[in-house]
């Protein structure tokens, strides 16, 4: 499946990915201040965060925080976080799926009242995009906070887009560190499709959008 390819890609590239990604200085200024942001509007929440990667939006999120259990499905990933995150005090680290969360990081009970994910949305196809909803709506529990977080796409930046499938899915070229090429879908929605995909399981749906990066936010029903 798609959602496995983009987790292998990511676990071959763990190491290198932190420096992989250079920020201009308008991507950076985006960045620090859509962080700024989440800190204020996560700020005393429980979070579980979702596909951390390499933690950069972990330690934005946490400056405002309660708590947050950071998780990725790659161990690599999780080693370069926690790493880099040493003196996040209030962080927690797991190895879990977004897509088959263990009961103990279930909602159920007020353990959660937030959920925040960065840079993973974008990377499902459709079909895995209702899958993750649904699980959400299933698992973590009426009226937590949802946050998602991902780019917006950039001319002459973003990656060219290879194809678009039949479910209107958008897939680009990703390049490993020896060269090899995979294809895995990257989407760059509009807030109206945001909205429809979003609607069935959510409710007061906010999306705010800086040059780089887009933001969602709603209570899930």
């Amino acid at each position: 499946m798609n959602k496995d390819a983009v987790a292998a890609y990511y676990a071959r590239n763990a190491e290198r990915y932190h420096s992989l990604v250079e920020h201009s200085e308008e991507r950076s200024e985006d960045l620090m201040e859509a962080g700024e942001q989440l800190a204020i509007l996560l700020s005393g929440h429980r979070v579980l965060e979702l596909a951390c990667g390499t933690g950069v939006w972990t330690e934005m999120i946490a400056q405002g925080a309660a708590s947050v259990v950071a998780t990725d499905v790659n161990e690599e990933m999780l080693a370069v976080a926690s790493e880099l995150g040493e003196g996040l005090d209030n962080v927690t680290w797991r190895q879990a799926d977004a897509f088959d969360l263990p009961p103990d990081l279930e909602g159920e009970g007020g353990k959660f009242s937030a959920v925040f994910m960065a840079g993973l949305w974008s990377h499902l196809d459709r079909d895995e995009q209702e899958a993750f909803l649904a699980q959400l709506k299933k698992r973590l529990g009426k009226d937590v906070l949802l946050v998602l977080v991902d780019d917006e796409y950039i001319e002459g930046e973003s990656g060219t887009i290879a194809r678009t499938d039949a479910q209107g899915t958008t897939w680009q070229i990703f390049e490993d560190e020896d060269g090899s090429r995979h294809e895995l879908a990257k989407s760059y929605p509009t807030d109206s499709a945001l909205r429809k995909r979003l609607g069935n399981v959510g409710k007061e749906i906010k999306i705010a959008r800086w040059e780089f990066y887009w933001v969602l936010t709603c209570r899930l029903k």
